[in-house]
């Protein structure tokens, strides 16, 4: 199962390739949490929220570009979507699912999504993993006794674990395209493979190389554990509760006036391609599915942030949705650049089933493409922001989109804002104590807030003299800002004085009272005319 191809390849191959208070509050227990845990904590918000808002005024322009795409790449049909939080705010298409008969593209028409189906595999993992039926650590071969006799590339290698398949790093050989052509054989041919001995590219966890065998291992490993082939448990586990009643495993269950034909371009002409049917690879890319029902599968992934207190809804628990968002291996791209061909390093890395990259703007990304004979397809989604864009074609091994156009739309022309954190209580007690503090230097208060290690780190009368100096030069204090949080127990704020701004960053420390450990002043004077 081709990863992804053209623009898609250097993007994510590349290595597949973001309360506490003084008194505490009361522990409290769930149905879905085996620990206690505060009901302080504020989860980060949306500040003036208007983002269906502005990305519906650019459905204009996206179809406008989908349609360009589409043309230039000689791309049969198109649909496409956009997700904010649990909403699909646009939706659209272009062209023909089939040629012959002339049947328009719409939302509602079932393209195979190849290996964007591997996210529902690692997820169907999860989902057993949340359940207590196995465990990420596991050794392969407890559910899967052919790999027992596995003949490792060297005698220092480690055991193959599902961890290992669900992140790439089994040591098996990048397997594209020959995997592409392997989605419809039988499972007897999966553990034969096994039972032969494989090839190994590298040692056990050595690194990241793509493998869609390894995908197809973890489909068995679900038949195994759950007692039914993955395409049911996955049906009945993950679609059934989403409400993706238009998604399937095989062509022939399609109904036919939905079904997208998959074709290449070659000779200046369209040629049709063959439609695989459903087999045991098909865990790593047999998916058919829509892009209606597909976003309620990106709106659910979205779903996981922020960390928050509120009841498990979905699937499978909200910590597995982020831990399989969560790279492993990550490389760094250092010669990047942005759309407009600037210097932009990128972190790319790949978690279970899903591809992550980290842009030099701190922008995070989380993604998965695909691509059979017939198909592309991508998917990218930005949990800071609650927005999930993906899109699907019938042509050989395409980008279905122009990703990069369209992240700049969303990010740069629309300025779209990530969620913030909320100031904890005890951020905000603090910071109106170091108020109180830099100007009085009250013993009484210094005992109340300070940790044991502050004047062992810095003499006191050494601190005393250069918050003097930074006041001297300042000026008389107007007035302070709203604390920035950094997170539950660090920030920073400014006091506008008369002659400039003091920037403030402190620090507090993991005890009960949280205490502060490390204070920092400075002075910024105002600009002279």
């Amino acid at each position: 199962m081709k990863y992804n191809y053209s623009k898609f390849l250097y993007l994510f191959i590349a290595t597949i390739l973001f309360s506490c208070t003084p008194k505490q509050t009361t522990d409290k227990k769930s149905d879905n949490s085996s620990h206690p845990y505060t009901t302080s904590y504020r989860a980060p918000v949306f500040e003036n929220d208007n983002r269906i808002e502005k990305i519906q005024k650019l459905a204009p322009e996206l179809q406008q570009l989908i349609e360009a795409h589409a043309k230039k790449n000689n791309i049969p049909g198109i649909a496409y979507g956009i997700v904010v939080d649990n909403q699909l705010v646009i939706a659209s298409s272009t062209g023909y699912i089939n040629l012959e008969k002339k049947t328009p593209a719409t939302p509602l028409s079932d393209f195979r999504i190849a290996s964007m189906t591997k996210s529902f595999t690692a997820m169907a993992i999860m989902k057993l993993k949340d359940d207590g039926k196995l465990a990420l650590s596991d050794p392969a071969s407890k559910y899967i006794p052919e790999m027992a006799t596995l003949k490792y590339l060297t005698k220092d290698a480690s055991i193959i674990t599902i961890e290992n398949l669900l992140t790439m790093t089994a040591g098996f050989p990048e397997d594209n395209p020959w995997g592409d052509r392997q989605l419809n054989e039988s499972t007897k041919m999966l553990l034969d493979l096994i039972a032969n001995d494989v090839s190994f590219s590298n040692p056990t966890s050595h690194g990241y190389e793509y493998s869609n065998t390894g995908y197809a291992l973890l489909g068995n490993i679900v038949s195994r554990v759950s007692g039914m082939p993955f395409q049911e448990f996955i049906k009945k586990t993950i679609f059934d509760p989403l409400g993706m009643k238009n998604t399937y495993w095989e062509i022939d269950n399609v109904p036919k006036e939905k079904l997208v034909l998959g074709y290449r371009w070659e000779d200046k002409q369209w040629k049709l391609e063959p439609m695989l049917h459903d087999g045991a690879y098909g865990a790593m890319g047999g998916l058919i599915t829509t892009i209606e029902d597909f976003s309620k599968y990106v709106s659910f992934h979205l779903s996981a942030w922020p960390s928050r207190n509120d009841d498990e809804t979905g699937p499978i628990k909200r910590s597995s949705l982020r831990e399989m968002q969560t790279a492993q291996f990550s490389r760094l791209s250092a010669k990047a650049t942005d759309a407009n061909g600037n210097p932009c390093p990128i972190m790319y890395g790949y978690g279970f089933g899903l591809s992550t990259a980290t842009y030099c703007n701190g922008l995070k990304q989380v993604g998965h493409g695909g691509a059979l004979p017939g198909f592309g397809s991508d998917y990218r989604f930005y949990p800071e922001y609650g927005v999930g864009i993906m899109a699907f074609c019938n042509l050989t091994y395409t980008s279905a989109y122009p990703s990069a156009t369209i992240r700049e739309l969303l990010f740069d022309k629309l300025d779209l804002q990530p969620r913030k954190l909320p100031a904890s209580a005890i951020l905000i007690q603090r910071q109106k104590q170091i108020v109180e503090l830099i100007q009085h230097w009250n013993p009484a208060l210094e005992k109340t807030i300070l940790a044991e290690n502050f004047y062992l780190d810095k003499a006191r009368k050494v601190r005393i003299s250069e918050t003097e100096t930074v006041l001297k030069k300042a000026g008389a204090l107007k007035n302070t800002t709203v604390i920035e949080p950094l997170n539950q127990l660090r920030g920073s704020f400014n006091i506008h004085t008369a002659n400039g701004v003091i920037r403030i960053f402190f620090t507090l420390t993991p005890e009960k009272s949280p205490k502060i450990q490390r204070l920092n002043l400075s002075f910024q004077p105002n600009k002279t005319r």
